[in-house]
């Protein structure tokens, strides 16, 4: 918002203002909500914060006026991750994939909605450009731009900007004058973009480009490129200042212009400069320009023109600036020369000079302050943090923050005295107004001042004025502090340089300095009387300038003050009086004192008597005197220097007193370098020799070895190496311990020096065994750098490879590990060690080298599984792909139904597509009410009618208006309303054709109508028949159903024509049944005589059909009697059974005359028996009945067969013969054997003898017909049968066609059932399965209808479950030992039987577990059950249990009272077979005979812990406990072990197994469901 400010949010919803000048920041304001975006507005005054929550705060600095709000704006539907604070509105976008435009005060203006846009994702960032009438929004590989359009008062969508993959856009940043846009993305690239509205030519000279409204670009169109910005003026006025005539002016090209409206640089640049020159007006005294090389590195600069006018100075012009990050230079602008350069440590980034130019400050990065001197060229580190700095306007005092200290150097000549004040806040600004200066310092919100002693700064004033008379009255006026005393100093100096030697002397007297102050008294006499004696203020008069000489110490010049005035003595006094004897001397020497013999005697006598016999020596080896040097130096202590002298003189080394006495003040002194020179100089090579050696001149020493003692040497350079190694030289030492011969310190002094490669060259010259510890140090080194390649050589070397292993695996390279690794470990550890290391770089989220690992040593599968449990759904599918191509499809389908659980659609779309289960998805996005989608993926995906279906339910979700005009729109509407109505959804085909198409309603109504009849709800048929206009239609189905009374009351009501019809349908129905005076009658009302012939005839009743056409039709008399003729004659004696059988129609009828006359017509004497057998009843029948004797002619009909007319007779004539008749009836049909005809009179009858002759198919079939109860009574005798014959499968089978009904005196059945089967042989394998399945799926049936029954939780229910529980098991166990992976799964089933041994045969079972843990090499448990069977073999062949040992089974739920099984189950054979096993491994030491146990303490497949007694839930898939990690049932006590049924789950897709996911749909049905699949490859 403001120079040096930066606003930032933070995670806990805080929004905080920085100042980069003091690096402090404080609180704006606080929400409860993590802050996602922020903005500000055109004029950075005020800003904007976007929250997670969806909340938009708005805060001002300066509302400009506006009265705008402050405070929460807007509550965004989603965390508004893209907002921008445009010029009118306030832009803000999100997830939601919406853009929306909000006013001044939060209210909506504008949405921009593309959630329907597939391609769009959501949105990131967003940025308003300076002059705010843009906002660009970044995305997914695209750019949204919004322009402002003040004619429509909105804004306008512009073609948005694809960059193919891009990706997502992660910030944007317009450039400042509106002309381009940087957009940065998450893979970390930059893209820049050109923004413009338009582009022109003017005069043909200049580019116009127009980046905003009130922006433009212009450029010359043959010259190089010229920016002009105007935020913030409008386009006339920019016109007028391009109507200057900048550019023709000295034939340049684009120059630098200042434009004071708007305070912007312009940069220009000239022909044959290269366009290098950079111009700077941030002075307001100049403007600088840097060309070329000159200034190329200027970044920040200091420069002081005449700003504070110095006494006797004119012209002062400065120039501090960086030449690099590092080096500042100071340059004098008036004589154009450099006055000094600071060279410092660290980057500089802040400088400034004082305003007279002669001290700079500068702060590095490190926040350090420093003072530089430009006069005495002294650095000075006055603070070691810094976070504000400033020199005081008008004064040399500096102001400065050092955390929470606000420091103040009033005398900035003493950078030690500071004074300090403690502060709560920062500060922001340095004001000095009417004779008042203060600190501006932030507290917050809140601003407060301090206010400098303006007397201090006052001093500094005065003393730059030179007025020091005044400075002196103002210190006088203060108390003596650390501040005032840094004044007096400076006042003091600045004093001495203007020869104001009174004050001078004030300032001493003042500071204490007593001396100074008495040598300037004395100094101020001297010129008080020059003064008067010669005028003026005597400063001039050479006494006083060589005492002031003297004073500043510069003695030199007092010496030449007074040698200029013929003086010596008075400059041999002053030599003399300062002890400077050398320079007294000089100077008279100089000058031939006489007294200069006696100078020199006193001199050498003091230099004795003040013990410096050091200089007195000098002195007598200057004078030629060498004994007495020698001797002055010994008395000094400095044989070294008495040595030198020695050895330069012959004279001396002849003199063996001297000599002794030199060395052996040398070896007192440890000085042996220095003595054995001295012995090697006087031939004492031996004395030398030791000499070198304690002085460790180990150089020397094996040089004057080498030519007085050659077998010295190695020992030497061992001694010379040792030595070097002390001082820890280690690489000068490798040399000389080769030189040796001792190649172990040789090594380690190479190891220590790190001079790897001449160690590697000095192991490979030693034996293996010495060598092989060093390797691997260097090889470690190797490994540092990098260089993996000879690293590994020397791990190899030293016998180290597991170390090689370890340090590619930590560098990861595994492939190299891995190719090192089986050469010196197995598959397995090296399978350990990878996947170990792999499961750690999964824990540091380092999933891709867990994958190379993984794949390394060939486990894809955990790998899939590390993706799958992280969700990186890409990765799995690509290695699933890879290594598992057969599972792609379903681990695509599995991942896709995650996904929806997880409410991410798109992605599970992706998956259901790529498994190519469309459908899924189309059910999907149904489900979830997206039928957009689903109609999407349909159309896309589906065949060629599935989007139409798809159209069609999205329309029936809706319903009404919205329905009709979806499928409009789709063009489906009359596909929809007919499919509606095929579909037997007639409301809703109603509905729409109501609301669309009422021309389709009769037929709708004909579809229901054809839909009732077939469902039996004819009356709701007839009145929809009659609806859709086809009541003909309701006639035919009412005489279908030979409803005739129906038929004819719609014909009568709604279709007279149908009438006739209707009655044709009863005759024909009557003249079925026999009936032909009905079937005449309803013929002749229909007015159909013509029909009635026809039925006669076709009934071969010919008298009949004469009969009818003589009364109705004697057209057709002639032609039928012509036709009955042939008819006769065709048939021959054939026509007198067909004479018979019409007198037997008229018998039936009741006609017995016309009867009587159709039997007289037979002529044929061969027919007697007929006669006796049809006629004679017939008449004794007609005898009796025309004398009422009804009992007598029932049973003459009854003799003569005719059990119709005997019925017929008794029910229309006594009603009491009845029942007698049907017993005779009975009676007759028994007697017959016709058990069918039976059926019709009495069915339990029929059903007792088709028990009786064992017709049992005809009999069920029969039963079936009545009663489930009458059904199940003949299924059970049936079964019965069966079981009895030993065919328990078939009776089996019968209860699984017809069910289990809870019926007591079935009970029994149903135990023999599963008895016979656990007892059957031959049924331990995988083909057993449909056995297994039927008895189970009987007993589940029966467990399932006694939990309705009033037999719930009975013993019986409760035996009845555990014998599903146990039919499950076996049922289980066969469908895995069909599939290789669950041979595990059968052995734990085989063994859980055993506890309910006391249901199944134990030998039996326990042979079956036995077998089953020794194929899975389970040999503990194998010889104890197998053991625990031969026991049980042998209580059989006993007869008794009473030899049964249970003492492996203590503990366990195995039971031990069980019933003695009747016979062997297993055959001899076998039990031989088992025996032999069973002694083999009694003799194997390794066997433990016990039970395994679990976490428990508890034998592993026992429910009960044995403990605590704690009942655990056995597992549905292998009757194990359920301890841990499981998986639970919607049904109450269901459980399952999660390993195994992810193994059981994986082998069922593998393997395709039927009876596998057989095993699976009994579950679902007895677990009440199963639970949401996972998967793994585990």
């Amino acid at each position: 918002p403001a120079e040096n400010t930066i606003v930032f949010g933070l995670a806990e919803g805080k929004v905080r203002l920085a100042n980069t000048k003091n690096n402090k920041s404080s609180t704006i304001y606080g929400t409860d909500s993590y802050v996602v975006s922020l903005a500000s507005n055109v004029s950075g005054k005020g800003i904007l914060s976007g929250h997670a929550d969806g909340t938009i705060v708005r805060f001002f600095f300066d509302d400009e006026g506006s009265g705008e709000s402050q405070g929460k704006l807007v509550m965004h539907p989603c965390p508004p991750y893209a907002l921008a604070w445009a010029l009118n509105s306030i832009v803000a976008a999100g997830c939601d994939k919406k853009i929306v435009a909000y006013g001044k005060e939060g209210n909506v203006i504008q949405t921009f909605d593309y959630s329907r846009d597939s391609s769009e994702k959501e949105f990131t960032t967003a940025a308003a450009s300076p002059g705010g009438q843009a906002v660009v929004i970044g995305s997914y590989d695209r750019l949204r731009v919004l322009n402002w359009s003040p004619r429509r008062g909105a804004w306008e969508e512009a073609k948005p900007k694809e960059i193919p993959h891009l990706y997502t856009i992660t910030s944007l940043a317009w450039k400042r004058d509106g002309s381009r846009i940087c957009a940065g993305t998450l893979c970390g690239g930059v893209e820049q973009f050109d923004c413009c509205l338009r582009r022109s030519i003017y005069k043909n000279k200049f580019e116009m480009t127009y980046v905003g409204p009130s922006q433009v670009r212009e450029r010359p169109i043959t010259q190089c490129p010229l920016v002009k910005m105007r935020p913030s003026l409008k386009l006339r006025v920019f016109e007028v200042l391009c109507a200057i005539s900048f550019f023709p002016a000295h034939n340049l090209s684009p120059v630098f212009l200042d434009c004071s409206l708007c305070v912007i640089a312009l940069q220009v640049a000239w022909q044959g400069s290269g366009g290098n020159e950079k111009f700077f007006f941030d002075n307001e005294n100049v403007s600088w320009m840097g060309q070329g090389a000159t200034l190329s590195f200027l970044s920040n600069n200091s420069v002081r023109i005449n700003e504070r006018q110095q006494r006797g100075v004119e012209e002062n012009k400065r120039l501090a600036y960086l030449i690099d990050i590092k080096t500042i230079a100071t340059v004098d602008l008036v004589g154009n020369y450099s006055v000094g350069t600071v060279s410092h440590d660290s980057k500089i980034d802040w400088l400034e000079l004082n305003e007279t130019g002669h001290k700079l400050l500068f702060r590095d990065k490190k926040m350090r302050l420093q003072l530089y001197d430009i006069g005495s060229s002294t650095k000075t580190t006055i603070l070691n943090y810094c976070s504000y700095v400033q020199w005081v306007p008008g004064s040399d005092v500096v102001v400065a923050q050092s955390r929470n200290n606000l420091c103040i150097w009033y005398n900035i000549d003493a950078p030690e005295r500071v004074t300090m004040f403690p502060l709560k806040g920062d500060v922001v600004n340095l004001e000095r107004n009417d004779g008042k200066t203060e600190v501006i310092v932030s507290e917050g919100v809140n601003t407060v001042s301090y206010t400098l002693d303006e007397g201090l700064i006052e001093f500094g004033t005065a003393i730059d004025d030179e007025d020091y008379h005044r400075a002196t009255a103002f210190l006088e006026t203060l108390e003596m502090s650390t501040e005032t005393e840094a004044m007096w100093k400076t006042l003091s100096k600045l004093a001495l340089e203007a020869r104001q030697l009174h004050i001078a002397e004030r300032c001493f007297a003042a500071l204490g300095n007593v001396a100074k102050a008495r040598f300037l008294h004395e100094t101020n006499a001297i010129a008080d009387q020059a003064a008067q004696e010669h005028g003026g203020d005597g400063t001039d008069h050479y006494l006083v300038r060589a005492r002031l000489a003297m004073l500043d110490k510069n003695y030199k010049l007092a010496e030449m003050i007074f040698l200029e005035q013929n003086a010596t003595e008075e400059a041999m006094d002053m030599y003399q009086e300062l002890h400077m004897w050398d320079e007294c001397i000089v100077v008279a020497e100089a000058k031939g004192h006489p007294m200069l013999d006696k100078l020199r005697r006193g001199y050498y006598q003091w230099l004795l008597d003040t013990q410096q016999e050091e200089k007195a020596g000098e002195v007598q080896e200057g004078q030629g005197d060498y004994l007495a040097a020698v001797s002055l130096y010994l008395r000094a202590g400095l044989p070294a220097k008495a040595a030198r002298l020695a050895m330069n003189r012959d004279e001396l080394m002849t003199n063996g007193d001297v000599i002794n006495r030199i060395s052996t003040a040398l070896i007192r002194g440890e000085l042996f370098e220095q003595a054995g020179d001295l012995f090697e100089k006087v031939g004492n090579a031996r004395k030398a020799l030791e000499c070198y050696c304690k002085g460790n001149a180990f150089l020397k020493a094996v040089e004057l070895a080498r030519l007085a003692f050659p077998a010295e040497v190695v020992k030497l350079e061992e001694a010379w190496g040792d030595h070097l190694v002390q001082q820890k030289q280690l690489d000068a030492a490798i040399n000389h311990y080769i030189e040796a011969r001792c190649s172990i310190k040789a090594i380690e002094a190479a190891l220590g020096a790190r001079q790897w490669k001449k160690a590697i060259y000095i192991l490979d010259l030693q034996d293996k065994q010495t060598a092989a510890k060093y390797y691997p140090k260097i090889a470690q080194h190797y490994a540092a750098l990098q260089e993996y390649q000879i690293a590994e050589e020397l791990y190899i070397k030293g016998d180290q490879t597991k170390d090689a292993i370890d340090m590619y695996t930590q560098a990861g390279l595994w492939e190299q590990a891995h190719k090192l690794a089986i050469k010196c470990m197995s598959q397995e550890d090296v399978s350990v060690l990878y996947i170990t290391q792999a499961q750690e770089m999964e824990k540091q989220g380092k999933y891709k080298e867990a994958e190379r690992l993984y794949i390394t040593v060939d486990e894809p599968d955990l790998a899939i599984t590390m993706y799958k449990k992280c969700k990186m759904y890409d990765e799995m599918v690509r290695l699933v792909a890879k290594y598992h191509k057969d599972l792609l499809s379903d681990t695509h389908l599995h991942l896709g139904k995650e996904l929806e659980v997880e409410g991410r659609l798109q992605e599970a779309e992706y998956h259901y597509l790529e498994a190519k289960d469309w459908k899924a998805t189309v059910n999907m996005y149904r489900v979830n009410d997206m039928w957009e989608e689903a109609y999407r993926v349909a159309k896309a995906h589906g065949g060629a009618n599935s989007y139409k279906h798809v159209a069609y339910m999205w329309a029936k979700s809706l319903g009404g208006e919205a329905a009709v005009k979806l499928l409009s729109k789709f063009g489906l509407l009359e596909m929809a309303i007919d499919h509606a109505a095929d579909s037997g959804v007639f409301e809703f085909a109603f509905e729409l054709a109501r609301l669309s198409m009422k021309q389709k309603m009769p037929e709708i109504h004909l579809k229901y109508a054809m839909f009732l009849e077939d469902e039996g709800k004819f009356e709701e048929a007839e009145a929809e028949f009659i609806k859709a206009g086809k009541p003909k239609e309701a006639v035919l189905m009412f005489v279908h159903n030979q409803n005739w009374d129906a038929a004819q009351r719609v014909a009568e009501a709604h279709d007279p024509d149908s009438v006739a019809d209707v009655l044709v349908g009863q005759a024909r129905f009557a003249f079925e049944h026999r009936e032909f005076q009905k079937a005449e009658a309803f013929l002749l009302r229909a007015q159909r005589p013509e029909l009635a012939i026809k039925y006669y005839k076709e009934a071969d009743m010919w008298s009949e059909a004469l009969r009818i056409c003589k009364e109705y039709v004697p057209g057709r008399l002639e032609e039928l009697q012509k036709e009955c003729g042939r008819e006769a004659a065709k048939k021959g004696s054939g026509g007198t059974e067909g004479l018979l059988e019409q007198a037997r129609e008229w018998e039936q009828a009741g006609e017995y005359a016309r009867a009587v006359d159709c039997y007289l017509k037979v002529q044929d004497s061969s027919n007697s028996v007929l006669m006796e057998k049809y006629y004679l009843p017939l008449q004794a029948a007609e005898l009796y009945l025309n004398m009422d004797l009804i009992r007598e002619a029932i049973d003459a009909f009854i003799e003569g067969e005719e059990w119709s007319k005997a019925k017929r007779v008794a029910k229309e004539l006594d009603p009491r013969y009845g029942e007698y008749v049907d017993q005779r009836y009975k009676e007759h049909l028994k007697n017959q054997g016709k058990v069918d005809s039976l059926v019709g009179v009495d069915v339990m009858a029929a059903l007792d003898m088709y028990a009786e002759q064992e017709q049992w198919e005809k009999c069920l079939e029969v039963a079936a017909k009545q009663n489930y109860k009458v059904l199940h009574k003949y299924v059970a005798l049936y079964a019965t049968h069966l079981i009895r014959e030993g065919s328990w499968d078939k009776a089996l089978s019968l209860y699984v066609q017809h069910g289990a009904p809870v019926n007591p005196q079935n009970f029994n059945i149903y135990k023999r059932l599963f008895v016979e089967m656990v007892n059957a042989p031959g049924l331990n394998c995988a083909e057993a399965y449909p056995s297994w399945a039927d008895l189970r799926d009987v007993l589940f049936s029966l467990c399932e209808n006694l939990v309705k029954s009033s037999e719930v939780n009975t013993p019986a229910h409760a035996e009845f479950e555990t014998m599903l529980l146990i039919s499950h098991y076996y049922a289980t166990r066969s469908a895995a030992q069909g599939v290789k992976q669950l041979d595990t799964v059968a052995a734990r089933l085989s063994i859980s039987l055993l506890r309910h041994t006391d249901l199944l045969p134990a030998d039996k079972a326990f042979y079956e577990a036995g077998i089953a843990a020794k194929a899975v090499n389970w040999e503990n448990m194998a010889f104890i059950f197998l053991n625990r069977f031969l026991d049980f073999s042998d209580a059989i062949e006993e007869g008794n249990l009473d030899a049964l040992d249970h003492s492996d089974f203590q503990s366990t739920d195995i039971p031990f009272e069980v019933p003695l099984p009747a016979h062997q189950h297993v055959p001899e054979e076998k039990r031989e077979e088992v025996r032999d096993w069973v002694l083999t491994m009694s003799m194997d030491q390794r066997l433990e005979q016990v039970l395994p146990q679990d976490e428990r303490d508890t034998y592993e497949a026992s429910l009960v812990a044995a403990g605590t007694g704690v009942h655990s839930m056995p597992c549905v898939l292998t009757g194990y406990p359920v301890l841990r990690n499981k998986i639970e049932f919607k049904r109450p006590g269901r459980e399952a072990n999660k390993d195994t049924w992810n193994k059981f789950l994986m082998a069922v897709k593998t393997s395709h197994s039927p009876a596998c996911q057989d095993v699976l749909k009994f579950l679902s049905q007895w677990c009440g469901g199963l639970p949401s699949t996972s998967f793994s490859f585990q």
